[in-house]
């Protein structure tokens, strides 16, 4: 009986020890849970009673306890948490073996009780914006076996000491964070590693030859570092080695032959290196090889041999100094899906050397000695998506089977030896964006079917012997931004269709044999940046209205027959003598010119009569002297009121900013009035916090979006006055995702700023539709993001002094009928704010400000990243993301995107539109961080969102 009363007191203290160290856990847990600002996700984290007993935190969510009840694994990867780890005591957590925190909004440092866990087993900080350097306490976690803290804001150097006491530990990522110094040798003690991730970080000099010991690893990455010098010979004791990143560091000397010991190799990255010599001929056996990339180093000599293993899907050799002809066995390699082998001096036949490749879908040859002739072959590479062997000695005739390529997107040709007709059949290649077929020899007329290019973009058949008159169906080509027709032999008239393109960078018709007169139509070409008629037999005038392109950056109608005045505004008034040279009888205020003039009136010559009476030549000449004096006081008098006319009008000029519009002020200002009558709200498009939006159709001119300003104090009128350089630097402004801004007025009651129309109106209206909203497929989601993300990066890093938008959002993104994407309204913030780069009141829409302008008046470029994930979000979503933009995190799995995915439209079907749309929702959630360090550039956002589909 004692004994079982002993037991039993035994097992009752073991069950009430049970749930104390239970309780002490979970109150751990409790008040971390308590510090952080967001706890839906962790809703089960409660003590609340349950049939008269506490509830186990084994049952909460993403805890795991041993049969003792106690907890060994905290799992909250992708728990949209927000927060730092200050408030987490881990000395309640004795028994914890696994630690996931991984793809939250993790922020502070690491902390160093976390060295005092000494049974963990898993430790995973990844994919959060953790700080400071990485606590040397962790070189007491003895058992650790996978340590990820990948993707976050570590810096510092790596304390040797780490090394020490990890002898079990097989998966160590360090990746994308801000670690700098050296790689420490004493790297080498993890025998058991698997993989090695530095990659993306500030590592610089040698890479140890000790991390040759690490003989199990079968993945190495140390790319994007500054790490240079040769690399170790000892790599080629890692013969279980399947992935080698080495690219895009500062690697010198040869390929090292021991790397061929590494024959489990199925992915080998060299490019962007300082590398040389030959490549040995030995990588032929590598056989598992399906990625192989040696572009931009200083390869020398012949080709490998590659794809034995007829497994190579990516092979990219691109800018080195590779001789010799291409490698034979590339013939058969039917699993090939990009090759990039430009710009090097390869040598061998076209027709002979390459097969049919069923995958490819990327194949760029340009730039090196290949000859031989266009193979129909190419007609079976269903898959091909760009084509490029410009700049070698390819002959003989384009093959009617490209008409087959109807996935291609990009053919350039140029630079080569090509004869005979450019065949109708490219006009079936509905998917076209750039063609370019100049400097051959192709002859006959372009074939009208390339009007049916409905998405080219660029066009250049130049330098060839192309004749008869240009299409006017060329026309039809609505977003043609560029359009190159020079050095050839055609004749008749320009096609006053081309005035219907959405040219915005250059027209090149110079150096052809054509005739009449410039239709006036081409005025319509108002985004036009190039425009060269030279060298052509042109008569009759310039189209006055040419004054009107207000876009036009150098112009060139020499060697013509051209007469008749020059347009007086716009480029014309700046354009160089030799513009407009060898022609009939030009004329104007242009330098080099004779000024216009009206026809002079003829002079009469009236004989007088020698032998009249000496008193009628008295008389005569006493009258005439008279009405010579009163001509001369009425002349001075004339002359003294024009220049004060002139002086009163230069002084209305430089207080009027209308003037950097390039066309007459006064006259425009009259137009605008005349064509709102006068504001009526029947023109009203839209409205916002400073002004009404109003559609103005000038009569001889564009169709204008005008912003009529709310009422201005006399204070910013003075600033505005002084503003006019400012403002004409905003009207240089040319991006075909920016839309044109014409300049600011400020006459009479009037205030406005003066746009150019977009058809379609705001992607907030669009978006708001469901019937438009069920338009937007995600194709054009994903490209109306992209054109936002390029607009943005103009503004930012493209233009002579960066201009901040600071009021990013869906209302201020237009849509043309094409729905291609423009940013308007980036003149509001700065003019309303002329004094200041920075903006001293919160300025921007809500929803779309970032969270630190909330607490500082410095409004920078992050500052538009951040609103522009907003945007980006609001595309993929369908509507403003609100509370989700404080929860999201650039970790989420495709599970989580479908879910916030806009429910109108199906879910992408394809699994190329499917990555496309996650890596836009990635991408935008990490502009939205509310560190503004921790944003991307919108240049790498806008490069990283073109790569998407072409990435190597």
């Amino acid at each position: 009986m004692a004994y079982l009363l002993k037991r039993l007191s035994f097992l009752l203290l073991s069950l009430w020890y049970v749930r104390a160290v239970e309780l002490l856990e979970a109150k751990a847990l409790l008040r971390w849970k308590e510090s952080l600002p967001n706890q839906s996700s962790l809703q089960t984290w409660t003590l609340a009673v349950n049939n008269e007993n506490l509830t186990s935190p084994c049952n909460w969510f993403g805890i795991s306890c041993d049969n003792a009840g106690s907890i060994v694994g905290i799992n909250l990867a992708s728990s949209r948490i927000r927060g730092n780890l200050s408030n987490l005591d881990f000395s309640y957590f004795p028994n914890l073996a696994c630690l996931n925190l991984s793809s939250n909004v993790l922020s502070g440092r690491i902390p160093s009780e976390l060295g005092s866990l000494s049974k963990l087993t898993d430790l995973n900080l990844s994919m959060n914006y953790l700080s400071g350097f990485l606590p040397l306490s962790l070189a007491n976690l003895t058992q650790i076996s996978l340590l990820y803290v990948g993707n976050n804001l570590i810096s510092g150097e790596l304390d040797p000491r780490l090394f020490s006491n990890w002898n079990r530990l097989q998966f160590l990522e360090l990746h994308n964070n801000n670690f700098t110094g050296m790689i420490p040798s004493e790297i080498g003690l993890l025998v058991n590693l698997v993989e090695l991730a530095l990659s993306s970080n500030h590592f610089h000099g040698f890479v140890p030859s000790e991390i040759g010991n690490l003989t199990n690893l079968d993945a190495l990455a140390l790319h994007r570092n500054h790490l240079s010098g040769p690399i170790p010979s000892s790599f080629g004791n890692l013969t279980e080695l399947t992935m080698l990143f080495l690219h895009q560091n500062e690697f010198s000397g040869t390929f090292p032959h021991s790397l061929l010991n590494c024959n489990l190799l199925v992915e080998l990255l060299l490019f962007t290196n300082r590398l040389s010599g030959f490549v040995p001929q030995g990588l032929a056996n590598l056989t598992s090889l399906r990625e192989l990339h040696l572009s931009e180093n200083n390869f020398s000599g012949p080709l490998p041999q590659v794809c034995q293993g007829a497994k190579l899907q990516l092979f990219t050799a691109a800018f080195n100094n590779f001789t010799g002809p291409i490698p034979k066995s590339l013939r058969n390699c039917t699993s090939l899906v990009r090759v990039r082998l430009h710009n090097n001096q390869l040598s061998g036949s076209l027709d002979r050397d390459f097969g049919v490749y069923p995958n490819l879908n990327y194949c760029e040859l340009s730039h090196n000695r290949l000859e031989g002739l266009l193979s129909a072959k190419w007609g079976g590479c269903r898959n091909l998506e760009q084509l490029k062997v410009a700049g070698n000695m390819i002959k003989g005739e384009i093959p009617e089977e490209f008409g087959k390529l109807n996935r291609l997107a990009v053919l350039d040709l140029s630079s080569n030896q090509l004869v005979g007709k450019i065949p109708k059949v490219l006009g079936r290649l509905t998917s076209l964006y750039f063609l370019n077929l100049s400097n051959n020899q192709l002859s006959d007329v372009v074939p009208l079917e390339i009007g049916k290019l409905s998405g080219l973009e660029d066009l250049d058949l130049s330098e060839n012997k192309l004749n008869g008159q240009i299409p006017g169906q060329l026309g039809e080509c609505s977003k043609l931004h560029n359009l190159c027709l020079r050095k050839n032999y055609f004749n008749g008239s320009i096609p006053f269709q081309l005035g219907s393109l959405a040219l915005q960078g250059s027209l090149d018709l110079s150096q052809n044999l054509l005739t009449q007169q410039i239709p006036p139509e081409l005025a319509k070409l108002t985004m036009l940046e190039h425009l060269n008629v030279s060298h052509n037999m042109l008569s009759g005038s310039i189209p006055s209205l040419f004054g009107t392109m207000t876009s036009l950056t150098s112009i060139d109608f020499s060697y013509n027959d051209l007469e008749g005045p020059v347009p007086d505004s716009g480029f014309f008034r700046r354009a160089s003598p030799a513009a407009f040279s060898n022609n009939k009888n030009l004329c104007g205020e242009v330098l080099g010119l004779k000024p216009c003039s009206n026809t002079p009136v003829e002079k009469e010559t009236h004989k007088k009569n020698h032998n009249a009476p000496i008193i009628i030549v008295s008389a005569s000449l006493s009258w005439l002297i008279l009405s010579l004096a009163l001509f001369i006081l009425y002349a001075l008098s004339r002359r003294a009121k024009r220049s004060r006319e002139s002086k009163e009008a230069m002084v209305l000029e430089a207080r009027n900013p209308l003037s950097v519009l390039n066309y007459d002020g006064k006259i425009v200002y009259e137009d605008i009035i005349e064509a709102t009558e006068s504001f009526d709200e029947k023109y009203c498009i839209g409205s916002g916090g400073s002004g009404r939006v109003y559609k103005a159709k000038l009569t001889l001119g564009p169709v204008l979006a005008i912003k009529k300003l709310l009422c201005l104090d006399g204070e910013q009128m003075e600033k505005l006055r002084s503003f006019t350089n400012e403002i004409r630097a905003l009207t240089e402004i040319r991006h075909k995702n920016i839309v044109k801004f014409y300049g600011f007025c400020c006459h009479g009651p009037h205030k406005f700023l003066v746009y150019d129309y977009i058809e379609r109106g705001s992607l907030a209206d669009v978006l708001r539709d469901d019937m438009k909203a069920k338009e937007l497929e995600w194709s054009k989601r994903i490209k109306l993001v992209k054109d936002v993300a390029n607009g943005l990066s103009y503004m930012h890093h493209d233009c002579v002094q960066s201009i901040i938008h600071r009021d990013i959002s869906s209302k201020n993104v237009l849509l043309n009928d094409e729905y291609e994407a423009c940013i308007s309204d980036f003149g509001t913030a700065k003019i309303l704010n002329p004094d200041s780069s920075n903006v001293t009141v919160l300025a921007g829409t809500l929803g779309y400000v970032a969270p630190e302008l909330a607490y500082t008046v410095s409004a920078t470029e992050k500052c538009d990243v951040y609103s522009f994930g907003v945007v980006a979000l609001e595309v993929m979503m369908g509507k403003h993301p609100a509370e989700l933009v404080s929860v999201l995190n650039s970790c989420l799995d495709q599970k989580d995107i479908q879910l916030v995915l806009d429910p109108r439209i199906r879910t992408p079907a394809d699994e190329e539109t499917a990555l496309e749309v996650a890596s836009i929702v990635r991408h935008a959630v990490s502009c939205i961080c509310v560190e503004p360090k921790s944003r991307p550039t919108m240049r790498w956002v806008s490069q990283a969102l073109s790569e998407a589909r072409t990435n190597v």
